[in-house]
């Protein structure tokens, strides 16, 4: 997630520099064969490219919105992660009260480290690229590869349970789900054993219900693709408009009653055709920067630095000392 008021205009350009040099020589080449060549017949009227621009803008905006809906879900659902995490926390200290103080601590330290490699072991699993993922080019790959943080390694549980457990994890198709069953297994195990009651127990199990259900929901979204009626064909509309629109500026810029006695007035097609473009296409870029919220990227939801945050918050109330530092943002980028 950027998280610097103003984005800068180096991240843009990484963005941005080959569809730029694009359109410039394209509008470039269209001015040349108009004026220079007498390439008259090339030119055509401003009035249906207007409409089919209107349509193309009606079209990215709704696409847009619904990228948009998919990344605040996403946020929404961490939220959700970020303040469950913390009732787990609290009722498993609260609960597990026996006589033997020692014990308590053990089994309280064990089942909320568990339940912190739970949320590391669903952030990488929702890092995990998919077919559809989208592809940025070189320059935006090499930020992303910079920071590490897509494509995570799986060994992120290992720090957080037994050796025993971590390896049975790399045989599951599923570690965070599997995670939650240990949990649930061991509440079985306690209430057996007297040091909860069953009301206890089923508090506790409610709130690991509440787990897998967030969980679902990420993998929701994870595993089903922006559809590709709205995704591809903005794209292919855009496309459509930007690369008609430098045919429909010459005859503009080189009205005589607008440009009077400047001839330099006809170059101006050139850099009002490249931005035009470009806002175009920077939209309907927008909408697809937006669509898969787990993916790591520049716009994602930062589930590295919520990660984090529930830790400190988990060992805190663990009464631990030795607390981990919040995890900052890399050139504006949080993950």
């Amino acid at each position: 997630m950027y998280v610097k008021r103003n984005i800068g205009w180096g991240l843009i350009l990484r963005f941005a520099w080959k569809n730029l040099i694009f359109f410039t020589l394209y509008a470039a080449v269209i001015f040349y064969a108009y004026h220079f060549l007498w390439f008259d017949f090339i030119d055509i009227p401003f009035q249906p490219l207007s409409v089919i621009g209107i349509a193309v803008a009606f079209y990215i905006g709704f696409k847009n919105s619904q990228s948009y809906d998919r990344f605040w879900e996403g946020r929404k659902i961490w939220g959700g992660i970020v303040n469950y995490s913390r009732t787990w926390a609290l009722q498993v200290i609260s609960f597990i009260q026996s006589e033997d103080l020692q014990y308590n601590q053990k089994i309280q330290r064990e089942m909320i480290y568990r339940h912190i490699a739970w949320i590391n072991a669903l952030r990488v699993q929702l890092r995990q690229p998919k077919a559809w993922s989208i592809k940025a080019n070189s320059s935006v790959e090499r930020l992303h590869d910079k920071h590490g943080e897509r494509n995570p390694s799986c060994n992120e549980a290992s720090g957080y349970v037994s050796k025993n457990e971590f390896e049975d994890l790399g045989n599951r198709v599923n570690p965070a789900t599997h995670l939650v069953k240990n949990q649930a297994k061991q509440l079985i195990q306690l209430k057996k054993k007297g040091v909860i009651d069953g009301f206890q127990e089923d508090q506790l199990q409610s709130v690991l219900e509440e787990f897998y259900n967030l969980q679902g929901k990420c993998e929701r979204i994870k595993n089903t693709p922006f559809p590709r009626q709205y995704g591809y064909f903005s794209k292919i509309f855009t496309w459509i408009f930007v690369l008609l629109l430098p045919f429909g500026l010459p005859n503009i810029f080189g009205d005589d009653s607008m440009a009077g006695s400047r001839e330099w007035y006809q170059f101006l097609m050139i850099p009002f055709s490249v931005l035009i473009s470009w806002i175009f296409v920077s939209m309907e870029s927008i909408g697809d920067n937006s669509e898969d919220p787990f993916d790591g990227r520049i716009n994602d939801v930062p589930m590295t630095a919520l990660c984090r945050t529930i830790e400190i918050d988990l060992r805190d109330m663990l009464d631990e000392k030795d607390l981990p530092d919040p995890i900052l943002p890399k050139d504006h980028i949080l993950y």
